[in-house]
């Protein structure tokens, strides 16, 4: 007669339904079907209750209908509509995975891997407490790897009851060993580190390989120095290689799994499949987190946070600040004032762009700073690219706060900073060591008058791009490479002056725009130009010279964490050396950057 489902991770139930439901499956179902004793006071009652949620949670339910049966409303039939119940302060999405960091090099690759299957994901540390966990309450829980063996001292280890929330559980590479480790399993040292591409032999093709049938065997990628000694104790075999005898185990009963191989990574090419297994069959994820989602929530959030407060944009121009600007612009509307600060560090004919596409096409708010001589002034005699960095950012936050003193009570100050930006300035919620400080996040000075708001924090490049075209934003902005908030000041190696400055943007824009016209731009994540602390000997005519070097840069990557380098064709390489050493005084040779990341990074300081 009646079937109400009430979700269990709305983490609400009113305080009615306690009575009247009981848990089943993954809903709470009435416990009698027939008849509800209950009439129209006592529900309209409960009705109201759920209306008052606390601010962090959704409750979504199904619409009922009484009925009257002899004058009494002694039945309820569903009607096949739904509402949502929301409070929009700090919402919460209704479905989060969480990825517990124990110091891998690739825990923001697990995070974005699931993002890729439309599911919202968090990193924390290791050390989060089992509280925490419960209020979160996630989907979901995939222990990452770690560069540490499970009998060294002082080797990260998570709290025992996550295994006992009945939560489901992925372990990769040392969070498999650490399942291992609780399950009492032995865990073994290898003679030899496995460290590659691995072929791995499916025995089970239920769970995380289902689907994989036709396959049999896959190409996984191994990085491990210890392995399981044995099988725990109700878990099963589901797959293996040459190497590793227990390369997949897993327990259908505790929804807990371990993988010895790397699905997050390009070298695991079906490893999404794996992930997706895990997420939808075992854990029972929705593909729910979208664009137009993030939208939502992130507008409905800054209008909380901000209220009728001024807010003013940092805007560079790239993808990151624009995203950032036209997010805050849908939510608070003419209280945003976008600043763009013309460092003098910016690539040809940027300034113009920015100019039009905001003041013109959006008809946002605009104020353009010239203070071009006010950082160069700053940089005078300086070298150490971090001093840089720091200079740059602290003279970039004054200039702000002059400005926001200038339009009156302003209180906010929007960043696009992203998650990656986070990461390699120092992990915020993990181990991972700090690879470089960004001015939007550890170059910032200690103290500053204003509160940021960065909308983009917790987004990956490739999705920032994706909310830009969910915004409607141009591909010209959409599409275009990254570029640093310090500009071309950190690409000149040594002293930035004006000469300088002028010899590399002269040869970035030659070297951009070849890649424009050969048609590769769109294949390349990102391209610049170097201006290096060298001067080489060449020769110009019948005459010696002694000048500097430039060094191209292009890469591909998928979300900025790892990247390869781009196989130009030789015919662009030789156009564009060709032209730079022929229009661009002071510059005699060009050389070609072939690095991957790791081991470099992708700007070269």
């Amino acid at each position: 007669m009646l079937e109400l489902h009430l979700r269990k991770d709305i983490k609400f139930i009113p305080h009615l339904a306690l009575d009247l439901f009981t848990e089943k499956g993954s809903d709470y179902q009435l416990k009698d079907s027939n008849k509800l004793p209950l009439d129209e006071e006592a529900l309209n009652s409960a009705l109201d209750e759920a209306k008052g949620l606390e601010l962090d949670y959704r409750c979504v339910f199904n619409k009922l209908h009484l009925v009257e049966i002899n004058g009494d409303f002694t039945s309820i039939s569903l009607i096949r509509e739904f509402f949502s119940i929301k409070r929009s302060a700090r919402m919460i999405r209704q479905e989060k995975v969480i990825v517990l960091d124990f110091g891998a090099q690739y825990s923001q690759l697990i995070a974005r891997a699931v993002r890729e299957q439309q599911v919202y994901c968090e990193i924390l540390p290791y050390s989060v407490s089992v509280d925490t966990l419960l209020e979160i309450a996630p989907k979901a829980i995939i222990l990452s790897g770690g560069p540490a063996s499970i009998y060294d001292e002082g080797a990260p280890k998570c709290d025992p009851r996550i295994f006992s929330l009945g939560v489901p559980v992925l372990g990769i590479c040392y969070g498999m060993q650490l399942i291992g480790s609780y399950e009492n399993t032995l865990i073994k040292r290898a003679e030899k580190r496995e460290y590659g591409k691995a072929m791995l032999r499916i025995e089970d093709f239920s769970d995380l390989f289902a689907g994989f049938e036709k396959e049999g065997e896959i190409q996984v990628w191994m990085s491990h120095g210890d392995s399981l000694d044995g099988m725990p104790v109700g878990y099963w075999l589901l797959a293996d290689t040459e190497n590793c005898a227990m390369a997949a185990i897993g327990s259908r009963e505790k929804k807990i799994y371990g993988v010895q191989f790397h699905p997050e990574v390009a070298h695991t090419p079906l490893g999404c499949r794996v992930i997706a297994n895990f997420l939808f069959s075992v854990a029972g994820c929705n593909p729910d987190w979208t664009p137009s989602s993030f939208i939502e929530e992130t507008t409905r959030s800054i209008k909380e946070k901000v209220g009728n407060d001024k807010v003013i944009c940092a805007l560079s121009g790239g993808v990151d600040s624009s995203v950032a600007a036209i997010l805050v612009h849908l939510a608070i509307g003419d209280n945003l004032t976008c600043i763009f600060v013309d460092h003098g560090f910016l690539r040809k004919n940027e300034a113009a762009s920015v100019e039009k596409t905001f003041r013109v096409h959006h008809r946002i708010n605009l104020t353009t700073v010239e203070a071009a001589d006010q950082f160069l002034n700053a940089l005078a005699g300086v070298i150490d690219p971090e001093r840089k960095r720091k200079i740059i950012g602290e003279t970039f936050i004054r200039i702000f706060e002059k400005e926001a003193r200038r339009l009156g009570e302003v209180s906010w100050l929007v960043q696009g900073t992203l998650y990656p930006d986070v990461v390699e300035s120092g992990s915020v919620k993990g181990p991972s060591a700090t690879i470089k400080t960004h001015h939007n996040v550890g170059g910032l000075p200690e103290e500053m008058n204003l509160d940021l708001i960065e909308p983009l924090r917790e987004l990956f490049k490739d999705e920032v791009r994706a909310v830009g075209q969910e915004l409607g934003l141009p591909e010209e902005i959409v599409g275009r490479h990254p570029f640093p908030g310090p500009g071309l000041a950190v690409r000149v190696l040594g002293e930035v002056t004006r000469q300088r400055l002028d010899i590399l943007c002269q040869a970035d824009d030659i070297f951009i725009s070849e890649i424009r016209r050969d048609g590769l731009y769109d294949e390349i994540w990102q391209a610049f130009a170097v201006l290096l602390p060298v001067q080489s000997v060449g020769v110009m005519g019948d005459e010696r010279t002694y000048d500097n070097v430039i060094a191209l840069r292009a890469v591909t990557s998928r979300d900025g964490m790892t990247a390869d380098w781009f196989r130009m064709p030789q015919e662009t390489l030789s156009r564009v050396s060709n032209r730079i050493i022929n229009e661009v005084n002071g510059v005699n040779r060009v050389v070609y950057d072939i690095s991957s990341k790791p081991p470099a990074t992708i700007e070269w300081v």
